[in-house]
């Protein structure tokens, strides 16, 4: 049996989709072939439900043949690649791609499958700098910087700078309960147990949509989304910062778009801010 393993991380104009990988893939297929699809699935490693799949087949004998459209589609790591040609070898499975050109078989053509897989990995590690680096970039501008918005706010699109990002906004459903949290704990002298019992009791439910607990309510009072920024806020945060140097440029935009989100802050809000992240 021959297989067909096709993978493609996201969408966007300018990537090879899975339809068209396998379509290409069928033209070096003879007889019957199978096919296996991770759509959505990174190259950094092999934990993927159809490549693990298709390992399990080959070791049960029921591969002899795999095709892919190019080396990249199975591992972008040269570590990972290596050990699956020991297992294709340990089990006599044929190895073909598409778009390489190359012959196992001859001390050359490993040569070059290895010299192929180092730009693939060498490709992968410029990819995760350049992500890591524009999300610090947008971090210092005080751009949201993505993932699902806080408890009590919603995000709504915009632009700065002529960039499109988002902004927080209250959530008028929600912010009641956060102010009662806040107030709560700081001013009544409630524990988290106090204050998780009577939420539980109104049946006022958790982000996640279940009943709060200690540890979600913990969260959200040291979240430092939900300060208003200015320099004595900023100066708090650079010195917590100093023992983490990766947080800096996270916490500087987390409370640029506070400001931005929530307008001029309070002495409450510093207060508060200090009280609930120093427990």
């Amino acid at each position: 049996m021959t297989a067909i393993y096709a993978r493609q991380s996201i969408d966007k104009k300018d990537s090879i989709s899975i339809e068209t990988q396998i379509e290409a893939c069928k033209r070096c297929c003879v007889g019957e072939y199978r096919v296996y699809s991770d759509k959505g699935w990174s190259g950094k490693n092999l934990d993927r439900p159809q490549f693990q799949q298709l390992l399990k087949d080959i070791r049960a004998g029921e591969i002899h043949k795999l095709v892919v459209y190019k080396l990249d589609r199975i591992s972008r790591s040269l570590n990972d690649f290596s050990n699956l040609m020991e297992t294709f070898k340990k089990y006599g499975v044929e190895f073909a791609s598409t778009v390489e050109t190359f012959d196992t078989s001859t001390a050359i053509g490993r040569a070059m499958l290895g010299i192929i897989m180092v730009f693939a990995e060498l490709e992968r590690e410029n990819i995760l700098l350049r992500v890591k680096d524009n999300y610090y970039a947008r971090g210092e501008k005080g751009l949201y910087l993505g993932g699902v918005p806080i408890y009590g706010f919603d995000k709504i699109p915009t632009r700065l700078d002529g960039i499109k990002t988002s902004v927080l906004v209250p959530k008028n459903s929600d912010m009641p309960t956060v102010e009662y949290i806040f107030s709560a704990y700081r001013e009544s002298g409630c524990s988290l147990g106090d204050i998780v019992r009577t939420l539980n009791e109104q049946s006022v439910l958790s982000p996640a949509g279940t009943l709060w607990d200690s540890s979600k309510l913990s969260r959200l009072l040291r979240s430092p989304v939900y300060v208003c920024a200015d320099m004595e806020v900023y100066r708090y945060s650079r010195r917590k910062a100093r023992a983490f140097p990766t947080l800096r440029r996270i916490l500087r935009a987390n409370t640029a778009a506070s400001s931005t989100a929530r307008g001029n802050p309070t002495s409450a809000n510093i207060q508060m801010f200090t009280t609930m992240c120093c427990r």
